[in-house]
């Protein structure tokens, strides 16, 4: 019989609404979602009576609901940073919860909800407006006054904090704290819930968080009551945020297959394992552990026992001096050159897909898109046609978040030897997939669209509304050129990019569709 999950995202970029169903597509679990046009746009929030009752219906007989809490409560990511909602009304949307358990009690609950971030930048896009003016002002605080409760701070920080201070109107601070204190006492009633067994797998991702500040105040608190109630087997605190419905299918997916898959980490750096990625507050080898565990898998001891290889580009510097895709080779710190054997990792990788093994690659050396002097190098050796998944988009938790799970869907049918091809054409339409976008629009095709035609249509990143269709057929020529040059033949046939679209109308995230022919 098949399994039914009804999946509620975070919000309706690709990323959110598409991947998760991408992966169920390799799978034989049924995935129900909500149409886009129930999810909102950015800062307009969804029609939450519209959900509720959408989640009602379809939960009636299904098996298993992966939830965005943020959708649920708020109507989405953004909504959630700009509400004024008061904490009882978003206990009673949280009830909804109970009643789909009460209507069908062998239904399991795995839901997950932010724990709000605090970008450390003067910006209003995501924000309230007041953000252009004292955004930098309100991370610094939270930063200041974390640390000043932690460890202490000299003159100087103190100083500094005196200055933020000031800086911050009243009123603005006021509606700051008040939705932090709303949205993080959400995360307490969602372990309220979790204790009951309403909830019966909860993960609260810290999204754009740091090793001060506000989230990480939240996060010490919540971690501490999980341990302290003894969920710490049902609940999952760690950093990540959009790719955080494509882990719990995974999870969903091996405890239906009853699965634990066993993944080999392989670093391209020594240092890598313990530096702290940009956005992030651990360690990247333990934020791989974390994501490894929420989606059903284990750290493999030795290569030879695992199911998967997963390939990981990493950093040899963390935190301010990770260089962005953007970044000019020449401004790279110094240990990119010195700290990080791509070579090295690339024969490495040569190895194990001649022993017949299933590589994924994570590429999360930069951050907002792939290494494109990896990458080059893994083309011009003819491997990228060999390789089985691969993310580097956006954050280091969003991409291992992604290729982890598409990792541990393909290991189980591999190791089965279950190749149906419209599984494994999925899969390499889904590989494909981010490496154009991941690669091919976030490291190459998006920065030369900045430079050298938003200006000349008197548009910039996030004002492109007039222009919107002549920036996306630029966008879908690059990226058709893209593949003609890197991915045709050596990794696939007959490849189109079509419908290419800017979710949001700015130049971040990207939406298209592919026409493909035989892999």
């Amino acid at each position: 019989m098949t399994t039914k999950v009804i999946y509620l995202p975070l919000d309706e970029r690709p990323c959110n609404w598409l991947y998760p169903q991408q992966l169920a597509a390799l799978t034989d679990l049924q995935m129900i979602v909500p149409p886009l046009e129930k999810l909102g746009n950015k800062k307009q929030r969804a029609e939450l009576q519209e959900i509720s009752s959408w989640l009602e219906e379809q939960s009636s007989n299904a098996d298993v609901v992966i939830i965005s809490l943020d959708m649920l409560v708020h109507g989405g990511i953004v909504p959630s940073r700009l509400h004024h909602e008061s904490l009882e009304a978003c206990r009673e949307r949280l009830m909804v919860l109970h009643k789909l358990k009460q209507d069908n009690p062998s239904l399991r609950i795995y839901a997950f909800n932010l724990i709000t971030r605090v970008p450390a930048y003067s910006s209003s896009e995501e924000e309230p407006d007041y953000y252009d003016q004292v955004g930098r002002e309100i991370y610094e605080l939270g930063w200041l006054s974390d640390k000043s409760e932690s460890v202490g701070l000299n003159d100087e920080e103190q100083t500094r904090l005196n200055e933020v201070l000031a800086a911050i109107p009243e009123d603005v601070l006021q509606d700051y704290r008040t939705r932090r204190g709303v949205n993080a006492k959400i995360n307490e009633l969602a372990l309220e819930l979790t204790e009951k067994g309403i909830i019966d797998y909860l993960i609260i991702p810290l999204d754009d968080n740091s090793q001060y500040g506000f989230s990480a105040m939240e996060q010490r608190a919540l971690t501490i009551r999980t341990e302290l109630a003894g969920l710490s087997h049902r609940v999952a605190i760690y950093p990540g945020a959009d790719e955080i419905g494509c882990t719990l299918f995974a999870r969903v997916f091996c405890e239906v297959k009853n699965y634990t898959p066993s993944l080999f980490v392989r670093y391209s750096s020594s240092k890598g394992p313990l530096c702290i990625p940009k956005y992030e507050d651990r360690s990247l080898n333990e934020s791989i552990k974390a994501h490894l565990t929420s989606a059903g898998a284990v750290m493999a001891d030795a290569s030879n026992e695992a199911d998967c290889i997963l390939m990981v580009h990493s950093p040899a510097i963390g935190q301010s001096e990770m260089a962005e895709t953007g970044t000019p080779i020449e401004d790279r710190h110094r240990s990119y050159f010195s700290e990080i054997n791509t070579r090295e990792f690339v024969q490495a990788m040569k190895y194990y897909l001649d022993a017949g093994r299933l590589v994924m690659l994570a590429d999360v050396a930069l951050c907002n898109g792939g290494d494109h002097l990896l990458m080059n190098l893994l083309h011009h050796s003819k491997m990228l046609g060999r390789i089985g998944g691969y993310a580097a988009w956006n954050t280091s938790g969003n991409s291992l978040g992604t290729v982890i799970s598409h990792g541990v869907i393909q290991s189980y049918y591999q190791s089965r030897e279950l190749k149906a091809d419209s599984s494994h054409q999925r899969s390499k339409l889904f590989y494909v997939s981010r490496l154009i976008e991941d690669w091919g629009y976030q490291a190459l095709v998006r920065q030369a669209v900045c430079d050298n035609h938003l200006p000349e249509l008197g548009a910039s990143y996030f004002e492109l509304s007039h222009v919107l269709d002549e920036v996306c057929d630029i966008i879908e020529q690059k990226l058709n050129d893209f593949v003609k040059m890197y991915l045709q033949d050596d990794v696939v046939k007959n490849v189109v990019v079509r419908n290419v679209s800017l979710p949001w109308t700015r130049m971040f995230e990207l939406g298209f569709s592919l026409e493909i022919g035989g892999a």
